[in-house]
């Protein structure tokens, strides 16, 4: 089986990017534990426990592993960026978040392929299948694949469609010579720093590969990751991002004309009223419950509800709007004592 039928295969599956490197150690497995070692995975643990080891070696999570397929989902809309949008009363979900969890989708078309690849090569095939919770270094092996290299945003950028992609991995017991196609293409960032002086909290810092992530001031990490109290130094520049940003991918000129996805599970769901962005005093009102209905089946669930009304009174806080003192009055006020600090810093910036 050849490297150009697996890309065949894959875009039959509902994959705009595919690729085969080898199942083998990559070199940034030195960078990753110098990254980890810095402390810039911040409280996520899952990245510096025990898996981290697992993570320098394919073949720790399939013995038999002698081929990676890197495979890259469009998630792209035709919405507005982030950067374009200015409504004070609205709160600001990250691009990927508007539609299905990513997970489910992707898992759903390596299963696919996974089935015709199995068809084809018959008994004594292995595989397993990875989407982002497994210990792997999957943009190292997706660039090695030939998708894309890796901006100073550390976002995988492919040359022809940008970095609006989710991606997975295929690990399989066939031994597939990589083609031509699947060389690692070179850094085309240049001199570009428009990621870097985009960043409001400064989260890309010089590293020895470039520029790494400092996960710690990232927003999307404190958004979503951190589970406890977000830095005070770091709320003000949030802006009214409840969940994740995309600032660093929308500034990118890669993504100028990168193509939209015609899928519909990545449509905003109803949730976000008027498109992607819903009104922060909806959201400041959403109990628990209806917390978990609205947002099921969506990536908003990570956040946790405490997480998210946690955000969701900074960004109310950081709009300037003294109509919600009201709904941050009452946030303060309730059972939570995260959610009630958040609520009270809030006001106070109100004043």
């Amino acid at each position: 089986m050849t490297a150009g039928e697996i890309r065949e295969r894959a875009r039959a599956c509902g994959f705009e990017l595919a690729g085969v490197a080898r199942a083998e150690p990559v070199a940034e497995r030195a960078w990753y534990r110098d990254w980890a070692a810095a402390g810039y995975a911040g409280e996520m643990r899952y990245l510096t426990d025990r898996r981290a080891t697992v993570r320098e070696d394919p073949r720790s999570l399939l013995p038999s592993a002698r081929s990676v397929v890197s495979v890259g989902k469009l998630y792209n809309t035709a919405w507005p960026l982030s950067t374009r949008f200015d409504e004070a009363e609205r709160a600001w979900i990250s691009r990927y978040a508007w539609g299905e969890d990513y997970h489910h989708l992707i898992r759903r078309g390596l299963e696919r392929l996974d089935a015709t690849l199995r068809e084809r090569a018959g008994a004594g095939y292995e595989s397993r299948i990875c989407v982002d919770t497994a210990p792997l270094l999957e943009r190292s092996y997706a660039r090695q694949a030939g998708l894309g290299w890796i901006g100073k945003n550390t976002c995988l950028i492919n040359q022809r469609s940008g970095s609006w992609f989710f991606l997975g991995e295929l690990l399989v017991s066939l031994d597939i010579e990589p083609g031509p196609e699947d060389a690692p293409p070179p850094g085309r960032c240049g001199t570009c720093r428009r990621c870097i002086e985009a960043c409001p909290t400064q989260a890309l810092v010089p590293g020895p590969l470039g520029y790494t992530l400092d996960s710690r001031r990232c927003i999307s990490y404190l958004t979503i990751e951190l589970r406890g109290a977000i830095p005070e130094a770091h709320r003000a520049a949030m802006g009214r991002h409840v969940f994740g940003c995309d600032i660093c991918q929308d500034v990118c000129p890669w993504n100028r004309r990168a193509p939209v996805s015609g899928d519909p599970a990545f449509a905003p769901r109803e949730f976000a009223q008027g498109g992607f962005a819903p009104r922060l005093e909806k959201l400041a009102a959403i109990a628990q419950d209806e917390f978990r209905s609205l947002f099921q089946g969506t990536p908003l669930i990570r956040a946790r509800y405490s997480g998210f009304l946690r955000n969701v009174a900074i960004a109310m806080g950081n709009s300037g709007l003294v109509k919600y003192r009201a709904p941050l009055e009452a946030l303060a006020r309730g059972t939570d004592p995260l959610v009630a600090e958040h609520a009270k810093h809030a006001l106070e910036t109100l004043k």
